[in-house]
């Protein structure tokens, strides 16, 4: 009785340590796991590994030492090296994924450590326990070098919780314990058309499965080897991959929907009723065999649909090719057969809507692409970016929604080299249909991704009475045309397999020492479908080519929720000699330079002596209207060419 009673203690005191530190818990899970999970199936497996240490936790209890340990080392025991199945938890109709997108930065940052590493630097970087108590944890949980381990962890300078400043086993950073807590989920449906005919129809779905598996067993010869596997994956998925199960929208969906993106398009091409091609299609996706190309964009998954995905298209784009597209909740696929050759091409499509769920590419030949264009584009032509004086040369929209295209790739991966500078930059310019929104037209850059990039472009406000900053807007007006027509070349540095829209900004104007004329000041913002973003910081002088000032990857600058900016480079004169010159973004008041230059400047410019070589750089920052202070990107390597 003894005995049972203690059992009960020890679970009752491993349930209330979950329940206060499920947080916690839940994070060192969630990045003890493998980087290579999406978040979705992170996610589930870490609520997973919390709630199944309960058990074992509790017997831990009971044989002595601190409860929390035992606790954490379950957690970790589980994450570690007891969730290899091939699919999460499962949950009907909905993607989850943490509210923290720094969380995921972490786990890439955190993707070359071993298991018991991160959660080495779990324990010691947010958690606060030293090295001999998460080298403790860890050999509870069966780490064969606890010390190594955690050895390992502090010593990794990628990691994020490495950064300068802050020391080795002196506990988590201020900010970084509330913002990294995947307890707070966003979820999303997966799909909403056809769901109660799907629940209605499982139980029929049920007995098909169990009526093939036996067929399947009692086969002796079994399938053609020359196909991949119909049905492969888990029973519970094997629906997700039967070509009459397959999400296919009507026609018309479109035009009658408050949700225009890649949900609204409907099954397109010649060989959308070809179930061999399709069959093919989704067992290349369950199980690619030998051979098979598999290009996966930054931070997408390549497992298997846990449902059955939509339909884009299926046929024959050009001669000698089949293709398929399927949309599987937040990314795109692409399933291409040519000469007997297989490929499988992945993207992500988070939050796509009418401008970048505009197009798909479904071949690329050289400098020739067949595009599949969304049911909402009316018309559709080609324009040299660097022409903006040029009319636009229409194309011929066919009858299945797709384009030849003659965009020259210049400068993306796998695209040909080209010599003689930046050189002409086609794009697509495409016109959505009346029954969308009147008048809208906008621009799409092949960056050789399959799915095209949006550009857009932001005017400068001038001026202390100037209207609030303005959003981006279409880069189709004059203006924005001879914008881009001066800054085309930063597209040749973007990866459109990551890439969905970049942004120009031209967020002050400034006079120049000893030159007539005015300096542009632009920021030019690639956004990532993950949200992220990377910037280039460039100065266009009255004449001449434009300069690069700096680059920053990564960050929010320029964007939605990094409004403010300040930026400053050394820039040499016609004379000879060379100025400090700042500007900032419209609420910039006041500039300050510190460091090997002292100076107060009021107002948004700066343009001053600088300091003379080898003098380090001068430090300047930047006192808004509110009076927030920011820091100037910059050059920080003298910028004196």
């Amino acid at each position: 009785m003894g005995q049972r009673q203690g059992s009960g203690a020890g679970l009752r005191q491993a349930e209330a340590i979950i329940v206060e530190r499920y947080p916690q818990l839940l994070r060192l899970a969630y990045l003890v796991l493998p980087p290579d999970l999406d978040r979705h199936a992170r996610l589930l497996r870490s609520h997973r590994a919390v709630q199944h240490s309960l058990r074992a936790a509790g017997r831990r209890a009971r044989q002595g030492g601190d409860p929390l340990s035992a606790v954490r080392a379950e957690v970790v025991r589980y994450a570690a090296g007891r969730l290899r199945g091939p699919f999460p938890p499962w949950v009907w109709g909905l993607r989850m994924w943490p509210s923290a997108e720094g969380l995921d930065e972490e786990a890439r940052a955190l993707a070359g450590l071993s298991p018991y590493a991160r959660a080495a630097h779990v324990l010691c970087r947010f958690d606060g326990l030293d090295e001999d108590a998460a080298a403790g944890v860890l050999a509870r949980a069966g780490a064969a070098e606890p010390a190594a381990e955690v050895r390992a962890a502090l010593a990794d300078a990628t990691a994020p919780g490495a950064a300068a400043g802050e020391a080795e086993g002196a506990g988590p950073r201020p900010g970084r314990e509330t913002i990294l807590h995947p307890a707070d989920v966003h979820t999303r449906p997966t799909d909403l058309l056809l769901r109660r005919t799907r629940v209605r129809a499982a139980w029929g779905a049920a007995a098909v499965l169990l009526l093939a598996a036996g067929l399947t067993r009692a086969t002796v010869a079994g399938p053609d080897p020359g196909l991949p596997a119909p049905y492969a994956g888990a029973p519970a998925a094997r629906a997700a991959l039967d070509p009459a199960r397959l999400v296919r929208v009507p026609d018309q969906a479109w035009s009658d929907t408050g949700r225009v993106d890649f949900t609204a398009w409907p099954a397109r091409g010649s060989r959308t009723g070809d179930r061999p091609l399709l069959l093919r299609a989704l067992g290349t996706w369950a199980a690619p065999p030998s051979g098979t190309a598999v290009t996966v964009a930054p931070a997408a998954s390549a497992e298997p649909p846990v449902h059955p995905p939509q339909l884009l298209f299926a046929g024959d784009p050009r001669p000698g090719t089949a293709v398929v597209v399927f949309l599987d909740a937040d990314r795109v696929v692409r399933y291409t057969e040519r000469g007997g050759r297989r490929s499988l091409d992945v993207a992500r499509t988070d939050d796509a809507d009418v401008t970048t769920a505009a197009a798909v590419t479904l071949t690329r030949d050289g400098d020739t692409a067949r595009r599949l264009l969304a049911p909402w584009i009316a018309t559709a032509g080609i324009r040299d970016l660097t022409a903006p004086a040029d009319a636009v040369r229409p194309l011929s929209i066919g009858p299945d929604g797709t384009v030849t295209t003659d965009l020259a790739p210049t400068g993306f991966p796998d695209g040909p080299a080209r010599g003689g500078g930046c050189g002409p930059h086609p794009v697509l310019e495409v016109a959505s249909s009346p029954r969308i929104v009147e008048k809208h037209a906008f621009l799409l850059a092949d960056r050789g991704g399959l799915l095209p990039v949006h550009l857009t472009y932001t005017p400068p406000a001038e001026g202390s009475d100037a209207p609030p900053a303005r959003q981006p807007r279409e880069a189709t007006g004059p203006a924005a045309l001879s914008r881009w027509a001066q800054e085309a070349c930063v597209l040749d540095a973007v990866d459109g397999r990551a890439v969905r829209a970049v942004n120009l900004w031209d967020f002050a104007v400034t006079e120049l020492p000893e030159t007539p004329g005015r300096a542009v000041w632009s920021c030019t913002r690639a956004t990532h479908w993950t949200g992220q973003g990377d910037v280039r910081i460039r100065l266009r002088p009255p004449a001449g080519a434009s300069l690069d000032v700096t680059r920053a990857r990564s960050t929010a600058a320029c964007g939605r929720f990094g409004q403010h900016v300040l930026a400053t480079t050394i820039w040499r004169a016609p004379s000879g000699h060379e100025y400090q010159l700042a500007a900032g973004s419209r609420e910039v008041a006041q500039i300050d330079a510190t460091g090997s230059l002292h100076t107060r400047t009021p107002g948004r410019t700066l343009a001053v002596p600088a300091p003379p070589a080898p003098a380090p750089p001068a430090t300047l920052t930047a006192t808004l209207r509110s009076g927030a202070v920011i820091t100037a990107l910059d050059t920080r390597t003298g910028g004196r060419d």
